[in-house]
């Protein structure tokens, strides 16, 4: 198989994130400086060896440029400021590893800065109806909000394929096992199934423990070369592959992807498995853990399946045999994920990966090597990589 050009030639290089709470007390741009700060720390670095900035957003954080100024870089040569929430933080990393690749810049910080609780809270009802043609037939039966929207898919998968709710449960069971080791885990109280099936019904069939956690916080990282990068104090985590994926819908012009999708329990997940496995000349069989993306357990279920760790209908089963705990052949989330450590929109989720790849995980998988971190609840979803430097 050819080598992508692209392929273990971007490293992240410094991770960095401040505390995950329901109020932060500061504003955007002092949680952004705050994570990357520890993230230059982490790297070796000063602020001035930033040449490069990319954040993502969706009204709800501080823009790149105040940040870059109140850095005090003036000059920057790589400058990405991406509309977008969670399905949008890999992206930005790819292009961060593109843009090092190519020599557009040395070293690229990325993060994502949001008060998700205290201040934009991104489900609310409270605002006006986004300008998307679909708004109009959704918004007079009040299906506006994301937890209405990914009840349908889990709806439509547990009647299809004859999944009980309780596998849904087992992965907000497990990823907050995972999270009680972490001090920096918003949720670490005991969670049983008892508990979970005893917690109110907010949109059906997900309870309050299918849900992500409105965090105020933020989260940072710093990609350079992998030449670069093996200078640092501490091992670097190479990008095997970054890729993005969507899926079309029917009818041209309507952009929400649940609504017409053929089929609402695919994610975009399967096209961009495909790329990304293509991309890092490695299969599934190659993952020995996963950060999956969890804005709702649903979406756990259907990315194990499109991302080929089981077959369709098969991720209730794959989750009950005890697959993603730690110690199970695909551990996952093992920093408590979203459900539980916090919401980051999945730059959390990729400096849990760096974590993994270098062994400083407060849940180690021992001798994780490659790790899987997604980003794929809708469209354009994207995907990483990452590796242990050999």
């Amino acid at each position: 198989m050819t080598d992508h050009p692209f392929r273990d030639r971007a490293a992240i290089v410094g991770v960095g994130a401040t505390p995950y709470s329901k109020n932060s007390g500061v504003s955007t741009l002092t949680l952004a400086l705050r994570a990357i700060s520890a993230a230059v720390a982490d790297a070796g670095l000063t602020i001035h060896d930033l040449d490069g900035v990319a954040c993502h957003r969706v009204g709800d954080s501080v823009n790149a440029s105040v940040v870059a100024e109140a850095l005090g870089l003036h000059d920057v040569h790589f400058f990405l400021d991406q509309f977008g929430g969670g399905s949008t933080s890999h992206a930005i990393v790819g292009a961060a590893a593109m843009a090092v690749v190519t020599g557009q810049a040395d070293h690229v910080v990325c993060w994502r800065s949001v008060n998700a609780r205290s201040e934009f809270r991104m489900g609310g009802t409270g605002r006006a109806a986004p300008d998307a043609i679909e708004f109009q037939y959704q918004t007079p039966y009040w299906y506006a909000t994301p937890p209405q929207q990914f009840a349908m898919q889990a709806r439509a998968y547990l009647e299809t394929y004859g999944v009980g709710g309780e596998d849904l449960g087992r992965v907000a069971i497990t990823q907050r096992r995972h999270a009680q080791a972490s001090e920096r885990a918003m949720m670490r109280a005991p969670l049983s199934m008892d508990d979970y099936l005893a917690a109110r019904m907010i949109s059906r069939p997900l309870r309050l423990f299918d849900f992500c956690l409105e965090t105020d916080g933020a989260a940072a990282l710093i990609v350079t070369s992998a030449e670069q990068a093996r200078d640092a104090p501490n091992p670097p985590a190479l990008i095997r592959a970054a890729a993005a994926g969507s899926l079309v819908n029917p009818q041209p012009g309507i952009q929400f992807p649940v609504v017409l999708r053929e089929d609402i329990t695919t994610l975009p997940a399967k096209p961009t498995a495909d790329t990304l496995y293509r991309r890092a000349g490695l299969g599934p069989a190659d993952v020995d853990v996963a950060q999956l993306y969890d804005c709702f357990t649903i979406t756990v279920l259907l990315q194990l399946e499109d991302f080929g760790f089981c077959a369709k209908g098969e991720g209730g089963s794959f989750v009950s045999s005890g697959a993603i705990e730690l110690g199970g052949s695909l551990p996952i989330n093992t920093g408590g994920g979203h459900l539980s450590e916090g919401y980051i929109h999945g730059m959390n989720h990729i400096v849990e990966g760096v974590r993994q790849v270098r062994g400083t995980s407060s849940s180690q998988v021992e001798g994780a090597e490659t790790c899987l971190v997604t980003n794929n609840p809708l469209p354009p979803g994207a995907a990483l990589i990452l590796r242990r430097d050999s």
